[in-house]
């Protein structure tokens, strides 16, 4: 018999300056990940400042809270912010241990395990603020299926943060919606990657509608790190 004994790293999260209530499995939801994470908010990174804006003005920041926390001690950096990827190549050359900040960095390792002819589908907070930079930033290419959230949705008005009273039902209708709009419209797709990082909760329902494996950030910052703290195997 052997023994398996769990690594303990300690993960540092860039939150967006936002106030909108967190779901169970929300990269922010304290009750999320099994091992210790330091938050920190990045002060104004709005969700509509780093989405629709770009993230203009804000790598300093990002970058200052990024050092504060790995003085607390982190072993890893992640984001709550998947559009954050457009900074991944500055934060990880300014901050001093890895940095992880998009689900999307996934998409060359998921589209390996796809046979020809079959893509990977990004579903997204926003296809419209989903450019060509953040594509490229990930190693993603430029005619890569794209769905996203209406500008009416509840989604993007409770996770816009403009004011949007939360229901977590009706915010799993309509990402499951969201998702069957993307395998409608691209045949092709065969695995759904997720980016918004307020997706994870409905998974699930999204894996279950569609029948296609659902990669998402909470998966991937699990997966993050074990690599910084590996689990140990012996008697």
């Amino acid at each position: 018999m052997t023994g398996y004994r769990h690594g303990a790293a300690r993960i540092g999260l860039l939150m967006l300056d936002a106030g909108f209530a967190r779901l169970p499995g929300d990269i922010g939801h304290p009750d999320t990940f099994a091992f210790p994470v330091t938050c920190r908010v990045v002060r104004g990174a709005d969700p509509s400042r780093v989405v629709e804006g770009g993230g203009a003005g804000l790598l300093d920041a990002f970058v200052a809270e990024g050092r504060a926390l790995a003085r607390d001690g982190v072993d890893g950096i992640a984001t709550s912010c998947g559009f954050l990827v457009a900074m991944q190549r500055e934060l990880a050359a300014a901050l001093p241990v890895p940095v992880a900040t998009s689900a999307l960095l996934l998409w060359g390792s998921i589209q390996a395990t796809l046979p020809p002819g079959r893509r990977v589908g990004v579903l997204t907070f926003s296809a419209g603020a989903l450019t060509a930079r953040h594509l490229a930033a990930a190693g993603i290419p430029p005619d890569a299926p794209v769905e996203g959230f209406g500008d009416d949705s509840l989604f993007r008005a409770v996770y816009g943060d403009r004011g949007g009273v939360s229901d977590p039902a009706a915010l799993e209708r309509e990402a499951v919606a969201a998702a069957l709009r993307l395998v409608g419209r691209h045949g092709d797709v065969a695995a759904i990657l997720c980016e918004c990082t307020n997706l994870p909760p409905h998974a699930a329902a999204i894996r279950a509608a569609t029948g296609l494996p659902v990669h998402d950030a909470v998966g991937y910052v699990e997966a993050f790190a074990r690599s910084l703290a590996p689990p140990r195997f012996g008697p």
